[in-house]
C-alpha cells in the first residue's frame, strides 16, 4: 500500500486504513521516500514507483503468490506508473521494474501533472516549487521535497494506463474530492480502453482522510477477488507468511505486519 502525500505509518488515516484492510487481506504498508521513516526525497509520484517495485518484490520474497497493489492520491499515481513501466520494459531513471503487480488500486489519482485548478493543490504546487515552501513542507508536514522534481518530465498515470491491461485495475474516486476533479478519473478509465473499472463515490472526499461509510469495506471485498479469498497469506512451500519486516533498495523502506 502506498500513501499520498505527507502520510506515513504514523499517521492515523493510513493506521486505521490498514487496519481496516487486514480484515480481508494481508496488508505491507511503507513509507514512501522522503516520508516518515525512509530516507530519500518525494518526487510526487515519479522515481515512487521504485518504491513500489520494491515493495512488490518484498512481498513476494515474504511468500505472498498474489500482490495487489493499492495506492492513495500521490501513492494512487506511484501504483498506476509502476504497472505501466513494468508492463512497458520502460526504465523508471535508469532501473527496470522487475515486478510487476496481479492487480492494481488506485483511490484518489490525478490523471497528469502540474494540476492547479483547485487550491489545495496550487499549494502543493508551492511546497514543490518554492525553497520556502519546501523548508515549510519539511518543517510542517516531515516531508522531505526533492527540488529536482519532474526534471525530466515523467510519463504520467495518464500516458501509461493503458498498458496495465489485462491486469486487474480499479479506480476509486470521490465526488468531494477538493484536490482533483473527476475529470481526473473519467480520463483514466477512457485512456484504459475500457478495461479499467471505475467507481465514482458521491459521499467519499480525498484519499485516507476522507473514506465515506462503508467504502473501505468495499475496497477490501474487491481486493479479495482480485487477490483470492485467503485473508492469512500462503507462502510456495504451503506455510503462513507471517510478519516480517525489510528495506527496499532506493531510499524506500517496508514492512508486513
Amino acid at each position: 500500500m502506498a500513501h499520498g502525500f505527507s502520510g506515513s505509518m504514523e499517521r492515523l488515516a493510513l493506521r486505521e486504513v490498514t487496519k481496516g484492510l487486514r480484515k480481508y487481506v494481508g496488508v505491507q504498508v511503507m513509507d514512501l521516500r522522503g516520508h516518515g521513516r525512509s530516507t530519500g526525497l518525494c518526487t510526487f509520484g515519479d522515481r515512487e514507483a521504485l518504491d513500489v517495485d520494491a515493495a512488490v518484490g518484498a512481498a513476494r520474497t515474504l511468500g505472498y503468490l498474489r500482490v495487489v497493489t493499492i495506492g492513495w492520491s500521490m501513492g494512487a499515481g506511484a501504483v498506476l506508473r509502476h504497472a505501466g513501466l513494468a508492463k512497458t520494459g520502460t526504465l523508471c531513471h535508469g532501473h527496470r521494474l522487475r515486478h510487476p503487480p496481479d492487480a492494481v488500486i488506485s483511490v484518489s489519482a490525478a490523471s497528469r501533472w502540474f494540476v492547479r485548478d483547485t487550491a489545495p493543490m496550487r499549494r502543493i504546487h508551492w511546497f514543490a516549487e518554492s525553497a520556502t515552501g519546501r523548508m515549510v513542507a519539511r518543517a510542517g508536514l516531515r516531508v522531505r521535497i526533492d527540488p529536482g522534481a519532474f526534471v525530466p518530465v515523467p510519463l504520467s498515470p495518464l500516458e501509461l494506463i493503458g498498458a496495465i491491461a489485462p491486469t486487474p485495475l480499479l479506480i476509486v474516486h470521490g465526488g468531494r474530492d477538493r484536490y482533483f476533479t473527476l475529470e481526473h478519473p473519467r480520463a483514466l478509465g477512457a485512456a484504459s480502453g475500457g478495461h479499467a473499472q471505475v467507481w465514482i463515490e458521491p459521499e467519499f472526499g480525498h484519499a485516507e482522510a476522507g473514506l465515506s461509510p462503508g467504502l473501505l469495506d468495499r475496497i477490501g471485498s474487491h481486493m479479495v477477488e482480485f487477490a483470492g479469498p485467503a485473508r492469512t497469506p500462503v507462502r510456495a512451500d504451503g506455510c503462513a507468511a507471517g510478519p516480517a519486516t525489510g528495506s527496499a533498495p532506493e531510499s524506500s523502506k517496508g514492512w508486513a505486519s
